[in-house]
């Protein structure tokens, strides 16, 4: 049978409630814990107020192993969690000679002064194994909670573990203390991931071609849909005790899925889409005997450069990707990427004809291999009767062909750019790949 290791990861700070920083801590631990064997059932959020805290603290302790909170720890009075935790244990607070020594020399080497908060730092929950935090003064805490087994012997129960909010100090904390430690006190399951990264093709129809797929799927691999932009991931999730076993197994399902999905399949796990396109280049032009290597300028209207912004996101991409021109205004499209003056008068900037001139016109412009181009109205305002907001047309020119395509969108600005980004980045994969 396998032993499930559940976890809770809490954030403390009125600031997270208020929206005035992001979280990053709880994405990042959950992503260590499953790396682990460790399953995060549930992510929190609490203010910097005893009450709240403790009671969720009462309710974590219900539903998970391993209980893991950020932040609250710093010298001030709004830092409230070490007392916290000494009421939820029943304990005080003790000096701990070790950190109040290495919260002194983190100082000394900065040429600071010390004060009776920053002493403060040292003083810990009696019940408290210290981490030492090798980046920061906030100490890493872990508290046991243990339990008899059926026998009388002590085995592992509860697990808490406080550490620092400051992303930095947490992760080195988490990496070099908490992770080993987690891994020696539990036996944990395997769990392993496997994604599977499509294009071009709605959840719902995603969902209904593979149906029969799914439902055959073992009992020990879960399947999740992950749409995002045009985008859906499908995750595989594998739990057991053999790596290697699971690791085949999830080979396996993914063999038997891909027939049915492969036109829509543009890459695994962390694939993007701008990193895919970066090494069909680079392969193509490492392949090739004479000849010019393939280059890509592109075209850009309403997506405002955020198609080049996501191209250059991809280290190396200079050995193919030329430059951009962001023609936002009809006079640019003339002068810079030679549209004709009558066809935008006759179409507007808006159709199948501009984009056309647009992604050939780039191509001429930078001399290169491959041209795209965007063009349309994201919004919110801007539409007309015939053209309403979310009209986009997209194009790739190549010296073989130029194609274009019509997009219907949505009404929201930022949507309207980022789908208009996915969808012309996948019509230049798929030229690429058409060669």
């Amino acid at each position: 049978m396998i032993n499930t290791i559940r976890a809770e990861v809490i954030t403390i700070g009125d600031e997270i409630l208020f929206g005035q920083i992001t979280d990053t801590n709880t994405q990042w631990i959950s992503t260590e814990l499953t790396n682990i064997g460790i399953r995060t059932v549930r992510k929190s959020s609490v203010g910097d107020q005893a009450d709240a805290i403790l009671q969720i603290l009462q309710e974590a302790h219900q539903r998970a192993d391993v209980i893991i909170i950020t932040g609250g720890l710093g010298p001030t009075k709004d830092d409230i969690t070490k007392k916290v935790l000494c009421t939820y244990f029943g304990v005080e607070l003790v000096r701990n000679e070790t950190a109040l020594a290495l919260v002194t020399s983190f100082f000394e080497k900065r040429g600071r002064e010390m004060t009776d908060l920053n002493r403060g730092q040292a003083d810990l929950p009696a019940n408290a194994l210290y981490m030492q935090n090798d980046w920061g003064t906030a100490p890493g805490m872990w508290f046991e909670h243990r339990l008899a087994d059926d026998n009388g012997a002590d085995k592992p129960g509860r697990v808490y573990v406080s550490l620092p909010g400051v992303p930095f100090e947490m992760k080195n904390l988490m990496t070099h203390r908490i992770l080993p430690k987690l891994r020696d006190t539990f036996q944990m399951p395997v769990i392993k991931h496997k994604m599977i990264r499509t294009v071009g093709i709605g959840e719902s129809f995603l969902a209904e071609r593979i149906e029969a797929w799914e439902d055959a799927l073992p009992s020990h691999i879960k399947l999740a849909y992950l749409p995002h932009f045009g985008q859906v991931r499908l995750r595989l999730t594998a739990t057991g005790t053999d790596d290697a076993l699971l690791e085949r197994q999830l080979a396996e399902q993914v063999e038997k899925v891909m027939p049915l999905i492969e036109k829509n399949v543009f890459g695994f796990d962390d694939d993007e889409l701008e990193t895919v396109i970066g090494r069909l280049l680079t392969d193509k032009n490492s392949g090739r005997s004479g000849g010019e290597p393939l280059t890509l300028g592109i075209a850009e209207s309403c997506t405002g450069g955020y198609v080049s912004a996501q191209i250059t996101k991809v280290p190396g991409s200079s050995a193919y990707f030329q430059g951009s021109i962001v023609s936002y205004s009809n006079d640019v499209k003339i002068n810079q990427l030679g549209v004709s003056p009558e066809t935008l008068a006759q179409h507007g900037a808006v159709s199948e004809e501009t984009i056309r001139q647009m992604a050939e016109g780039v191509r001429h412009a930078l001399k290169t291999n491959i041209g795209i181009a965007t063009s349309g109205i994201a919004g919110p305002d801007g539409g007309t009767p015939n053209k309403p907001v979310g009209t986009v047309w997209i194009a790739c020119a190549t010296n073989k062909r130029t194609v274009t395509r019509l997009l219907k969108l949505g009404q929201y600005r930022d949507q309207n750019i980022q789908l208009t980004t996915t969808y012309v980045l996948n019509m230049l994969r798929e030229e690429i790949l058409n060669g």
